[in-house]
């Protein structure tokens, strides 16, 4: 009966990660104007998800000080299906936030955004393991 038990424990526990959303993980930002690129990582929040900077790093690629490590740059990712989703993303080099569309190909993140009528292409972002 244990063993039965801890089977289905098991199964259900692996069927919940299989679940996880492709956008759920760690990515790494593509560079921004000054070349520093960040560590983010995407969860579920709520209905929708976010991505807190949790790391940061200049162009020779060293991790460096930033205030805004622990900022919250992704908010409110909906999917959209396909890959796509839709949301804001806060870009720390503009101080700005962005309606974005992003869309997953693989372990690979196109992020695109648009504030006040001004597009930006936030370039393509990459899984972390």
């Amino acid at each position: 009966m244990k063993a039965v038990i801890f089977g289905l424990v098991a199964a259900i526990g692996l069927a919940g990660m299989a679940s996880a959303d492709p956008i759920e993980g760690r990515w790494r930002t593509a560079p921004d104007d000054n070349g520093n690129t960040g560590l983010i990582d995407v969860v579920p929040c709520g209905d929708a998800y976010c991505g807190t900077l949790i790391e940061a790093y200049d162009p020779s690629g060293s991790e460096m000080s930033s205030p805004n490590v622990g900022r919250q740059i992704i908010f409110d990712m909906r999917p959209r299906g396909s890959g796509a989703y839709r949301g804001r993303v806060y870009s720390p080099d503009r101080d700005q936030t962005y309606n974005s569309r992003v869309q997953i190909d693989g372990n690979s993140l196109a992020v695109r955004g648009c504030v006040l009528g001004i597009c930006r292409d936030g370039g393509t972002w990459s899984r972390v393991n």
